[in-house]
C-alpha cells in the first residue's frame, strides 16, 4: 500500500483568473499530473489546491481504472480546496475548518480581523483495507507565502512584512492545534490497534513548531533508541516519515532558491512500524526538477504541473 500527498498547484478548468488561460494549457497540466499519478501508482493520494471540483474529476478520468474522488465542502478565498483520489471507495468521516473550542481568533492583519477557524476545510475518509479500516486526513495549512492589504505580495516595509509573517504564524499554529484534535478523533487513544494517517501541505518544515504540534508526545521518534521501545504515548502519536526518506531527496518545494520539506506523511504506531520505505517525487527517481518559485503566486498561472512534488510512504509489502 503506498499513500501519498501532492499539492497539485492551483488546478482550475480554464477561464478564471488563476487556472490555465486556454483548453490547450489545461489539456497539458491534467497530462503531467496523471503521468505522476500513474507512475506513483498511489492507493491513497490526499491533493490540494484543487480549485474546481470538476477539475479533479477530468483528473482522475485520465487515470488507469475507476478512480474515486472525495473533496472537501469548505474552500478558501481563492476556491482552492483538499481532497483525495483513492483506488477503492471512502466515507467521509469528518469535514472540517473548525477550531478546538478551547482555541480563541487569532489576529489575522493589521485592522485586527481575526480568524476563528481554519482557511481551508480538513478532510477525513475512512478505507477498508487488508488490515481492517484505514483513517486518512488530508488538510493545507496557512501558506508562508505573505499576502498584504490590496492584494499585494510585497510588504511597504520590513515592520509590515513581520507583522504579517506573525499573522500567519498565528493561523497556522491554530490550523495545526485543529488538525492535532482531528487526528486525536481518528486515533481515539489506540494508536497500537488503529491505522490512522495525516496527509498534507504544513506550509512548514520538520522541525518547525507548527509541524511539531502534531507528533503528540515527545520521544520514540524514528532513529532513536526510543522507536522501537513500547510506551504510554504510542496511543496518540504520531510519526513523520521524514525520516525515512533518503537525506538527498528530503524536499518538495523550492522556494525562493531553498530546498525545503513542507509536505509530510505522518503516521500512526500501528501503521508506521509498518513501513518499509518513504520518498519525494517517484519511488526510485526522488523529486523532478522543480522551479523555484517565489512570493507571488500568480506568476505561475497555467503552467503544467506542479511546484510541489508528492511525498509518499509505503506500508507493507
Amino acid at each position: 500500500m503506498l499513500l501519498g500527498t501532492w499539492n497539485l498547484e492551483n488546478l482550475y478548468r480554464p477561464g478564471g483568473p488563476y487556472g490555465p488561460r486556454d483548453e490547450a494549457g489545461y489539456e497539458a497540466k491534467l497530462a503531467a499530473l496523471a503521468a505522476v499519478i500513474t507512475e506513483l501508482d498511489p492507493t491513497v493520494l490526499g491533493v490540494q489546491e484543487v480549485g474546481d471540483p470538476e477539475a479533479l474529476k477530468d483528473l482522475a478520468g485520465m487515470l488507469d481504472d475507476d478512480w474515486h474522488v472525495a473533496l472537501s465542502e469548505h474552500p478558501d478565498s481563492r476556491g482552492i480546496r483538499v481532497g483525495f483520489l483513492s483506488r477503492t471507495a471512502m466515507t467521509v468521516v469528518a469535514d472540517t475548518r473548525a477550531f478546538p473550542a478551547e482555541l480563541r481568533p487569532v489576529q489575522a492583519d493589521d485592522s485586527g480581523l481575526t480568524a476563528g477557524q481554519a482557511g481551508r476545510g480538513v478532510l477525513a475518509v475512512e478505507i477498508e483495507g487488508g488490515d481492517g479500516p484505514l483513517r486518512v486526513a488530508v488538510c493545507h495549512l496557512k501558506s508562508k507565502l505573505l499576502s498584504y492589504p490590496n492584494g499585494r505580495f510585497q510588504p511597504r516595509d520590513e515592520g509590515e512584512r513581520a507583522r504579517y509573517g506573525a499573522y500567519a504564524l498565528y493561523r497556522r499554529a491554530a490550523e495545526a492545534t485543529a488538525l492535532r484534535a482531528l487526528a486525536d478523533v481518528l486515533l481515539a487513544r489506540d494508536g497500537q490497534g488503529r491505522d490512522v494517517a495525516v496527509l498534507g501541505d504544513l506550509n512548514d518544515e520538520v522541525q518547525a513548531a507548527t509541524t511539531q504540534l502534531l507528533l503528540g508526545p515527545p520521544g520514540s521518534e524514528i532513529g532513536t533508541p526510543g522507536y522501537g521501545r513500547p510506551d504510554g504515548g504510542d496511543a496518540t502519536r504520531l510519526w513523520d516519515v521524514a525520516a525515512l526518506i533518503p537525506p538527498g531527496q528530503r524536499w518538495s518545494r523550492v522556494n525562493s532558491g531553498r530546498h525545503e520539506l513542507i509536505d509530510h506523511v505522518l503516521l500512526s504506531h500501528r501503521l508506521v512500524h509498518r513501513a518499509t520505505a518513504a520518498g519525494t517525487g517517484l519511488p526510485g527517481e526522488g523529486p523532478p526538477g522543480l522551479p523555484s518559485v517565489g512570493p507571488d503566486p500568480v506568476e505561475r498561472r497555467g503552467e503544467p504541473g506542479s511546484d510541489h512534488a508528492p511525498v509518499w510512504v509505503r506500508v507493507g509489502g
